[in-house]
This record gives C-alpha cells, structure tokens and sequence, in this order.
C-alpha cells in the first residue's frame, strides 16, 4: 500500500500498488508530452530562424556570382574586340603572304622545269641499274638453294645406305640367336624342381638373387607396383651397358595352383601381357607357367610364340635362368649396333633439322623477295606517276608561255587607229589635238 497526500486540502489517503502505478504512469505521460510539445515548438522556431538566414545568405552569393558574371561577360567582349582586330591583321598579313608565296612559286617552278629536263635521263639510268642488280641479287640465291638442295640430297643417300647395312648386321645376329634358341629345345622339359612351401614367384625371385645377382651387378630385378595404365606384371628385368639400356623383360607368372575352377590355357594370358611390356617399355615378354602340365609342347623347353605376339616366351621355372642368360648374351653382342642405331638416328634427325631449316630459310626468303620486288614496283610506279606529273605541269608551263606570246603580240600589234576605228567622235578629237 502506498500514501498520497493531497496537495490542495492536504489529507493523506492509502491506495494500492497497481493504482499508484496507475497514477505515477499518467503523471508522467502527461509531463512527456507537455515537454515534448515545447521541445518541438523551441526546435520549429530555431529551424525557421535558421532557414531565414541560409535563405538570406544565399540570395548574398547569388547576387555577388551575378555581378562577377556581369564583369566577366564585359572582359569577355573586350578580348572579342581585340581578337576580331587581330583577325582583321592576320588576314591582311596571311594575303600579302599569299601572294609573295604566288610569286616565288611561280619562280620554283620554272627553276623545277629546268630540273625535271635534266634528270629525266638520270632516273631512267638508275631505275635500269637497279633492276639490274636485283636480277643479279636473284641469280646467286638461286644458285645457293640449288647447291643446298644437293647437299641434302647426297646427305639422305649416305644415311640410307648406313642404315640399311646395320639393319642387315642386326637381322644377321638374329638368325644366330634362334639358332641358339633352338638348341636349348632339345632340352629335356621336367627336371625335378622343389617348390615346396614356396610360390613360383617367390621361387623365380631366389633364384634370380642367388644365382644371376652377383654376376650382373647393374641389372635389375623387381615387382612391377605401377598400376596407373589399370594393368601390370608381375616382374621387370633390366639391364645396362654404360648407361644405355641393351635389353628388358617383362615377366608374368602363373602357377597351377593359383587357378580355380576350370583349368586355363596359356594363350589366355598373352594379350595382358603383350599389353604389359609395351606400355612399361620392355623388349621381351616372357611367362613363367605352371599350366598345362600335360602339354609336350610347352614341356620340350623354351617356346617361342613370336608368331602371335612379338618378342614372347612361354618357358617353366627351371628355364627361367637359362632364359635370362641367352637373352643377356644375345643382347650385349648387338649393343654395339644399338649404339650405332642411335647414332643413324641422330644424324637423321639432323638431316630433318637441316631440312626444316632450309625450308624455313626459303620461306623466309621468298618472303623478303617478294616484299622487296613488291615495294620497286611501287617505287617504279610512284616514279613513273611523278614523270607523268611533272609531264603535265610541263605542258600548262609552255601552254601559259604561248598564251603570254600572243599576249605581248596583241599589245605590240594595237594602234589608236584600230582603237577608233567605231568612234568616229573620238577619232576627229584626236586628229585635232594632233594638229594643235
């Protein structure tokens, strides 16, 4: 409960908190708004005094831009006035200058006619000397690309005799190899081979490393673990002499053991891997199988199936050091071949380079040949249309002196007697003044 006190009879009374919250609120309002009021009517009076002023103010500016306005139109019609004077003086100028410039044309081109006469004939000499030298300047690069160009020819000659001769070597070593090949057939197939316990790669691998690694110290031998063409063998030997790569093999093993269900042939596994060895760059494809284990065919030793696929072997394990060793052998004694191959292939590309270059050379000088006798035939026709000019300037030049001729010749010619000869008044004054 709260207490109020009248302030008018001043008796004191009890209200509660939701009237005295009543009472407090109107109070307030009511001042708010009193306040407000008079806020806004001191901020109305303040704003229009102040727009008076800015009003007030600005007619000032105005009125001093007009007057500057008014002083700078009467500058402008001063400087007119001094201008159109100027004018008045150039022009007067401009035609005195005109017709000095008339006469001392005139006097050039009299002096021009007497130039044009003499040089006509030395013009007419250069422009033969010039043609002269461009047709000798044609003749020797002509004669240049001729002997280039048989250069070149002999060139590619000695280069295809050089490369038919090492591919005659090459084919040559071939045979011998086959021969050899052949020989190793006559092998018997089954020889014992104790595999227990161990895999036929892991099998090929130590035997590789026990057998062929200390004798081949710059060989290499590994798994295949580039995936990235979606295929890859199982195992990659490579081999070099001095840095040149002589021989590469891709081995696939496959072991009768590893197949489930139906028993599968070797030619299935061929194309893979064909496949294989040509996308990772290897010479020879080789494949080291288990399978069919009744055929006499793959069992009489090491099959050569390059009819079907290029460069493959089918061999069993027992053959896959064998196999290595003859490849090795057959390929060092064709490395210098290979050498020499490269060599013919180098100075091939040479050739190639040499000829495009000579081509270029020719481009570019049918380019600038065509240019320049573009640009002396417009020089001859500019010469000759200047000749034709000048020609023209010629003729008004002596039609003018004829016309000045007969000119001079009619004044020479004129007598008074002509000149009265319809005046008959005029006459009669005259022969008095003559007798007086």
């Amino acid at each position: 409960m709260k207490e109020l006190k009248c302030p008018k009879c001043g008796s004191v009374f009890t209200v509660d908190e939701a009237d005295y919250a009543s009472i407090v609120s109107q109070v307030k309002n009511q001042e708010f708004e009193n306040e407000l009021k008079k806020r806004m009517q001191d901020v109305d009076a303040l704003y229009k005094e102040k727009m008076k002023v800015e009003e007030a103010k600005a007619e000032a500016e105005f009125t001093d831009k007009l007057r500057e306005k008014d002083e700078q139109l009467k500058q402008n019609e001063l400087v007119l006035a001094e201008l159109r004077k100027d004018l008045a003086g150039i022009e007067e100028k401009k035609d005195a200058e005109r017709r000095e410039a008339m006469a001392q044309k005139e006097i050039e081109i009299k002096e021009l006619q007497g130039r044009i006469d003499n040089s006509a004939s030395a013009t007419e000499n250069a422009i033969l000397k010039v043609r002269e030298e461009m047709l000798k300047h044609v003749q020797e690069k002509e004669m240049r690309i001729a002997e280039l160009e048989k250069q070149q020819e002999l060139s590619c000659k000695e280069a295809e005799l050089e490369k038919n001769a090492l591919v005659q070597k090459h084919d040559a070593k071939v045979k011998d190899l086959e021969l050899e090949i052949s020989r190793y057939k006559d092998l018997k197939a089954r020889l014992s081979t104790k595999m227990v316990g161990e895999t036929l790669e892991e099998h090929c691998r130590v035997l590789y490393e026990t057998t062929l690694r200390p004798l081949m110290p710059t060989a290499t031998f590994g798994k295949d673990n580039d995936a990235s063409d979606g295929t890859k063998g199982d195992f990659i030997f490579r081999d070099y002499d001095n840095g040149l790569e002589y021989i590469s093999i891709m081995f696939e093993m496959k072991n009768e053991m590893d197949e489930t269900g139906a028993k599968t042939k070797n030619e299935k596994h061929f194309p893979k891997l064909d496949s294989d060895r040509k996308k990772k760059k290897c010479e020879y494809a080789v494949l080291v199988s288990l399978l069919e284990s009744d055929s006499e065919l793959y069992n009489s030793g090491i099959v050569d199936v390059s009819h079907c696929y290029p460069k493959m072997y089918v061999i069993r394990p027992q053959f896959f050091i064998p196999l290595i060793t003859l490849l090795v052998n057959a390929s060092k004694k064709s490395i210098q071949y290979q050498r020499e191959l490269v060599e013919a292939k180098s100075r091939s590309v040479d050739i190639n380079n040499f000829q495009n270059h000579l081509d270029e050379f020719k481009r570019i000088f049918s380019g600038h040949y065509k240019n320049a006798s573009n640009r002396f035939q417009e020089a001859v026709k500019g010469i000759d249309k200047t000749i034709g000019e000048l020609e023209k300037i010629k003729k008004a030049l002596l039609l003018s002196e004829d016309h000045l001729r007969l000119a001079n010749k009619n004044a020479e010619e004129l007598n008074l007697k002509e000149l009265t000869a319809d005046s008959p008044g005029l006459r009669a004054q005259w022969e008095e003044l003559q007798k007086q």
